[in-house]
């Protein structure tokens, strides 16, 4: 019967950290800064995106 009791308590404390660990990492994902770059400057170039022919 101990052991059904030791075996219970250490799954207890396995989900526990498990679920702590996920929010932790949840949290983190959720506070990262996305950023982006910024548009190329097109005024120098030849184009021919999108079928554009000049």
């Amino acid at each position: 019967m101990g052991a059904y009791i030791i075996a219970g308590v250490a799954s207890l404390a396995f989900v526990a950290m498990v679920f702590y660990l996920s929010m932790k990492q949840i949290s983190k994902g959720y506070s990262y800064k996305h950023s982006i770059d910024p548009l190329p400057d097109n005024e120098n170039e030849n184009s021919t995106e999108m079928g554009e022919i000049k």
